[in-house]
């Protein structure tokens, strides 16, 4: 009826169409990342880890490997506790090319397929060798990517793992605060770091320098709205171009 009335001419618009439209809030752009400055000092952290017991060596090896598959991969602590060894694989491509993948059961169960590259395959050799196996993982292998340092080789519990990127971003917040008291901000916001935030990390730079699809598949977004959240490049460049030309210029300072 209310529409035949605004055909009519009675009434200017139709008041229940506005109670049809669903309101889109605009995803926020994520704050709660490393900067490039803050991602290296939490690798200078584990690098000087201490490696003078074989406990140590080990605590330090997987450190490294968890930082690694948090970066790289740019795993949810879900994916990490619930793949194995195994999940990794090669396949020759149409270029003929040898790759190597990960594969891995993202949100709802779904699976996804990561490029595990060079460095992330060495790190891989690295972790497994000390360890105690063999260079490669073997196929159909059942051990956890992430295993604990004493008792058997199960997965470890995603608490577990939230605790070893706690202690690592706190140890850096510290040794940034032995720099001076002009490293303070950079040591509030570090602290402040948690699991999930690698995760935003590796996006945020992964899209300074790659396609946003690439970033998108990579992560496991269903949509590539989700993924645009990262892409803070964009923003920085509009203040650097805001700042240069728009002033007021008061004479006063």
């Amino acid at each position: 009826m209310l529409s035949w009335l605004v055909e009519a001419g009675y009434l200017a618009g139709n008041p229940l169409a506005l109670s049809r439209r669903k309101r889109r809030h605009a995803a926020p752009r994520v704050s709660r990342f490393l900067p490039m400055e803050h991602w290296s000092a939490v690798k200078d952290t584990i690098e000087a880890m201490p490696v003078i017991t074989e406990r140590d060596r080990q605590h330090a090896s997987r450190c490294r490997w968890l930082f690694s598959l948090l970066y790289i991969g740019g795993l949810r602590v879900s994916e990490i506790c619930a793949a194995t060894i195994g999940g990794f694989f090669s396949r020759r491509g149409a270029d003929g090319r040898e790759r190597w993948w990960l594969e891995v059961a993202g949100k709802g169960g779904k699976a996804r397929l990561v490029p595990a590259t060079g460095e992330l395959m060495a790190e891989l050799i690295r972790y497994r060798k000390a360890s105690g196996l063999s260079t490669l993982p073997l196929e159909g292998e059942t051990l956890p990517l992430m295993m604990p340092l004493i008792g058997p080789a199960k997965p470890m519990a995603r608490s577990a793992i939230h605790e070893i990127v706690k202690a690592v971003v706190q140890e850096s917040a510290a040794r940034l605060r032995q720099r001076g008291p002009e490293f303070e901000a950079a040591a509030a916001h570090l602290e402040q770091a948690s699991t999930h935030w690698m995760r935003h990390t590796a996006g945020s730079h992964l899209s300074e320098k790659a396609d946003i699809k690439v970033v998108r598949d990579n992560l496991g977004h269903a949509n590539i709205s989700t993924t645009s959240i990262y892409l803070h490049s964009e923003d920085d460049a509009r203040h650097d171009a805001t700042a240069a030309v728009h002033r007021v210029g008061w004479l006063t300072p």
